[in-house]
């Protein structure tokens, strides 16, 4: 990324969303927050939509999503304690964070 003369702040962003997991760089700033909260998040709403008759985010609600949230089995892979601390850091509830994150999903969906 810095050889393509990327922001050191978009490069500091993509590495700490992987904190905990991959990498030691906590996410300080909103935006790396922001990504840190979302990145397993994104995946377990795109399970939860793919199991849905319309397969789209425009009419999944948050219910949905914190009823597969609790569900462990249910996409596995897709880490509760990494959103749990990503909601913690950006001093949301999970509510919000799956609100806001389902949000900008619509938003996003039908671009091309």
């Amino acid at each position: 990324m810095r050889k393509k003369g990327l922001d050191e702040r978009l490069i500091r962003a993509t590495a700490s969303h992987g904190y905990g997991i991959c990498v030691d760089i906590k996410p300080e700033h909103e935006m790396e927050k922001v990504l840190f909260a979302t990145d397993e998040l994104t995946g377990l709403i795109g399970a939860v939509t793919a199991m849905r008759p319309s397969k789209s985010v425009s009419d999944l609600e948050v219910s949905s999503v914190k009823k597969k949230f609790k569900d462990k089995r249910f996409a596995a892979g897709c880490s509760r304690d990494v959103i749990r601390n990503g909601a913690e850091m950006l001093g949301w509830t999970l509510e919000e964070l799956f609100e806001k994150t389902i949000l900008a999903m619509r938003a996003s969906e039908n671009v091309d």
